[in-house]
């Protein structure tokens, strides 16, 4: 994706909420399309818009050795670099938004640090089909994380690399690199990238009718007007 593009649709969907696009889709006749499963849920109350670049690990295939403590501190390190590695680290973009396809298997493969360096490089949020962990940290450093579950372990055993920026599935959704991800309280949409720029029209304009709609409420209860109105 050009960088217009890029730049074009995070402005579109900067102030839409899950529940606007989701109209949007509904308008143009994709019901079943983008929901991914409530299941998903934010660690913490927050919204996120970003371009999807995506990340896929597998189940480890192989065995775990038998090793004393100082050898299992380098097998450890070294499964880092040779197994489950984290090459889509280097390649984010300003506007990503990070999903991670984790086969079901519930490793910590992100944690406090690693969503640091990622939010350093410009990533806007995450959405993980299965763990994450030091979750008290990530609550802390406000990094918005949208998760199916909470995990303790490390990845070394668990999980392998297997492919970056390619299709994956999270949640009941396809998510292709390029797709726009809405996330708030509501949890996530994904929205095709062919559709995106379509979709945010309509989404923008049940946005507008919900703001004005719920600015005369708060008029009439008497209630000082904020950020949602």
């Amino acid at each position: 994706m050009n960088a217009d593009l890029r730049a074009e649709l995070l402005q579109l969907y900067a102030d839409l909420r899950a529940a606007d696009v989701r109209d949007g889709m509904d308008v143009m006749g994709y019901h079943h399309t983008g929901s991914i499963s409530p299941l998903i849920r934010p660690l913490w109350r927050t919204r996120a818009v970003g371009i999807a670049r995506t990340a896929r690990y597998l189940p480890f295939a192989g065995r775990v050795p038998q090793l004393g403590p100082e050898e299992y501190a380098v097998w450890s390190g070294r499964y880092y670099g040779e197994i489950c590695r984290y090459p889509w680290m280097e390649t984010i973009e300003e506007g990503d938004f990070m999903v991670i396809d984790l086969s079901g298997v519930s490793a910590g493969l992100m944690g406090s640090e690693n969503t640091l360096n990622a939010l350093r490089r410009g990533v806007r949020g995450f959405v993980s089909n299965a763990g994450v962990r030091d979750t008290d940290e990530i609550i802390r450093q406000k990094v918005p994380f949208w998760s199916a579950a909470v995990a303790q372990s490390m990845v070394q055993g668990r999980l392998q690399y297997d492919g970056h920026d390619v299709p994956i599935a999270v949640g009941g959704v396809t998510v292709c690199p390029g797709d726009v991800v809405v996330a708030d309280g509501d949890g996530v949409i994904v929205v095709p990238s062919a559709i995106a720029k379509d979709v945010a029209l309509h989404a923008g304009a049940e946005h507008a009718r919900d703001r004005e709609a719920r600015r005369r409420h708060y008029t009439a209860l008497g209630w000082e007007a904020d950020e949602t109105v």
